[in-house]
């Protein structure tokens, strides 16, 4: 029988690139906030070295030995938002097949044409 020695790790990008130039995204806030909240294996705050989240400028990585659902990133993601009053601004867009990007919301000048009843 052939043991397998490798691990197979799932990364997962956050680019928080244009919120965090603009000052109203923490990075270090919202990676602390990563820290804290994902689960592994029920628990919060237990990253217990299989999940590894890190920060280059603005990006945030999140790597895992187990399986990681980039949803559940998401979902973290739109909480932290949510938290900060920031989800009437910025969106969460999947970028390519493993990462994720901070985007502002196109706000329509239509609004303004509106007639008045």
């Amino acid at each position: 029988m052939r043991n397998n020695l490798f691990i197979k790790l799932n990364v997962v990008l956050l680019n928080c690139t244009h919120p965090v130039e603009d000052g109203i995204l923490d990075s270090a806030n919202f990676e602390t906030f990563l820290r804290e909240k994902v689960k592994v294996n029920g628990k919060t705050g237990n990253l217990s070295g299989v999940v590894q989240i890190a920060r280059q400028k603005n990006k945030i990585s999140v790597t895992s030995e187990k399986q990681f659902s980039k949803r559940y990133l998401k979902y973290l993601t739109k909480k932290y938002l949510k938290k900060n009053n920031l989800r009437d601004w910025l969106r969460v867009v999947a970028s390519d097949k493993e990462s994720y990007e901070l985007r502002y919301f196109q706000i329509s000048q239509d609004d303004e044409s509106e007639s008045d009843e």
